[in-house]
């Protein structure tokens, strides 16, 4: 009985290192698909028509971070440690949901941002005040490159001389030109895009910003000088690698780059369906000017919320809306 049971388990374990060899093979040969292997169009370049997504934590930091009790968050037992912050009170209804995710990052060398010193101190204000601030939160355009790696699907239509981005996100559009055409007649939120092909690599330069937009929920941001070069580089047909080298001379001390996989979605019926945030976002940015505040008082079972709204005194309500 023993023997066959010590020579059965030899069995299942040569099998076992069997299959495990053929699927590292499988997962070998997956990698290692060249970009010959992607879709073509009809000139011969790599097809990235399809609808895309990153997989990743940009969108709430480009650059690595530790997991944190929320966006927005105040000292708790013992002020003097990072770790034991807890939620600010607009977040804390939310529970684990409002918890920011932990990430190693996107910034490729060292790591960092390279902020001038005055620019470094916007950027933690920003943090701080991220709920008035974000440009997010009231659904303005995303930008570029934030629009690529916030957490919804895109779709990219290709053609010979244009290619055309549409982003779920506040029905953001792009168009990249690949022929001559003049320039936009003002800086936009999107920029400006002008591609060219470098053997399978997308190449395209991005300028035109208005500087309103940041890059992500950490209040990381640019000015208008930002000026981008853009590089999509098929991997295989169902995944791309996008990189972004990143120059404002406003705000940076040198250029940086980030890069990331982005995915193409395989369901069968998979299609961009409508995310309504500027309905959605309309009393948070206009309900503090109501002659009669409709949102006041949320009770649930452990606790009451209730919420006072204000108007910026002078100026400061325009500039709230970045106008």
């Amino acid at each position: 009985m023993s023997n066959r049971i010590n020579g059965s388990t030899i069995v299942i374990v040569i099998l076992s290192a069997a299959v495990g060899a053929g699927i590292g093979i499988a997962i070998t040969r997956s990698r290692a698909v060249p970009a010959s292997g992607s879709a073509r169009t009809s000139d011969g370049k790599p097809n990235f028509s399809g609808i895309w997504q990153a997989i990743n934590e940009a969108h709430w930091d480009l650059q690595a971070h530790e997991a944190r009790a929320g966006a927005v968050t105040q000292p708790g037992a013992y002020p003097t440690y990072e770790f034991a912050r807890v939620p600010a009170a607009p977040v804390l209804a939310l529970g684990a949901a409002a918890g920011v995710p932990g990430s190693l990052g996107v910034i490729e060398g060292d790591g960092e941002i390279p902020y001038k010193p005055e620019a470094a101190a916007i950027k933690k204000e920003n943090a701080a005040n991220w709920i008035d601030r974000d440009p997010e939160l009231k659904c303005y355009l995303p930008g570029i490159p934030r629009a690529v790696y916030m957490p919804y699907p895109f779709q990219i239509v290709q053609s010979t001389n244009k290619i055309q981005m549409a982003f779920t996100f506040a029905n953001a559009a792009r168009t990249i030109h690949l022929d001559k055409v003049e320039g936009p007649p003002d800086d936009t939120y999107m920029g400006h895009s002008v591609g060219h092909w470098e053997g399978d690599t997308l190449v395209v330069d991005v300028t035109g910003f208005n500087g309103k937009n940041w890059f992500d929920r950490a209040g990381n941001f640019h000015s208008a000088s930002l000026h981008l070069v853009e590089r999509f580089t098929p991997i295989h047909r169902d995944a791309i690698r996008y990189e972004v080298t990143i120059e404002d001379p406003e705000t940076f001390t040198r250029p940086w780059r980030i890069a990331m996989p982005l995915y193409r979605r395989l369901e069968p019926n998979v299609q961009l369906i409508e995310y309504p945030c500027i309905e959605f976002a309309e009393e948070f940015l206009y309900g503090h000017v109501r002659k009669k505040q409709l949102v006041k008082r949320w009770e649930g079972e452990t606790m009451i919320i209730d919420i006072t709204r204000k108007v910026p005194p002078g100026d400061r309500f325009f500039e709230w809306y970045r106008k």
